[in-house]
């Protein structure tokens, strides 16, 4: 594995963004741990890179829990030497449900994929960078625009996004000393099989005055792009937010 100049995490990577995501970076020569809960998911994304499949890893990943997450970095550390690049990717939105109706059991298992994931893939990826030479890397979170403006009954996912920046923030701080650095996307309307199947069914996205509207989407592969872009970048300059939208989703002037 000397021969390859980088190495990413990426998490989620089962199925849309993540997917894409690790598909890319596999497509410019990384190697590639790919995290997700289900195994099956991540060895279709593995087989569809073709010849770079040998530059993927597959590893099966809960991450809210803390022994999986160490797992995931030590298996990768094990076989490929060290860690550039963590892409925080994995998410779970959670029905869309009246606040005061959301079930205390729906709100702790968003935080625990969504932030808790975060911090525990951020904590191992610090622990590798700083000890590993060169030392230092990257961690790309996925704030979402969810993260700027909500949608209506998502508190749940609208609060862990909105915690994520603030992650972004410490971590680009906190990782300074170490040659980390943080950065964040918020990508809106991607068009992941989700959002095609709902948009197909001729539903659409619920407004803030209770309309249902069909939503302009973009490629996967434009998300992608940028996510590799940012991880590109010597490690002396950083991209700290970027929003990457569909042109004309209604994302300003939202509410």
């Amino acid at each position: 594995m000397n021969s390859i100049e980088k190495v990413a995490i990426v998490t989620g990577a089962g199925s849309g963004i993540g997917k894409w995501t690790a598909l890319a970076f596999l497509d410019q020569g990384y190697a590639v741990a790919l995290a997700g809960r289900r195994k099956a998911p991540l060895d279709e994304t593995a087989a569809e890179s073709g010849s770079a499949a040998a530059r993927a890893l597959v590893v099966p990943t809960d991450v809210g829990d803390p022994d999986a997450v160490h797992n995931l970095f030590l298996q990768t550390k094990e076989t490929f030497g060290r860690i550039d690049v963590l892409f925080n990717n994995a998410g779970l939105f959670g029905p869309a449900v009246l606040f005061e109706d959301i079930p205390y059991e729906q709100w702790q298992a968003v935080v625990a994929t969504n932030l808790t994931g975060s911090f525990l893939c951020a904590r191992e990826a610090f622990r590798i960078m700083k000890n590993q030479r060169p030392m230092g890397g990257r961690i790309i979170n996925n704030g979402s625009i969810s993260a700027q403006v909500p949608r209506p009954n998502s508190a749940p996912y609208t609060a862990t996004k909105h915690a994520i920046t603030g992650l972004t923030k410490s971590l680009s701080l906190d990782g300074r000393k170490y040659d980390i650095a943080c950065c964040q996307i918020d990508i809106g309307n991607a068009a992941t099989d989700m959002i095609k199947t709902v948009q197909q069914e001729g539903a659409g996205a619920t407004q803030a005055d209770g309309s249902i509207v069909k939503e302009p989407t973009m490629d996967l592969g434009h998300v992608a792009r940028a996510i590799v872009h940012m991880a590109s970048l010597p490690l002396d300059a950083n991209v700290l937010f970027m929003t990457i939208m569909a042109t004309k989703m209604p994302f300003v002037g939202r509410g």
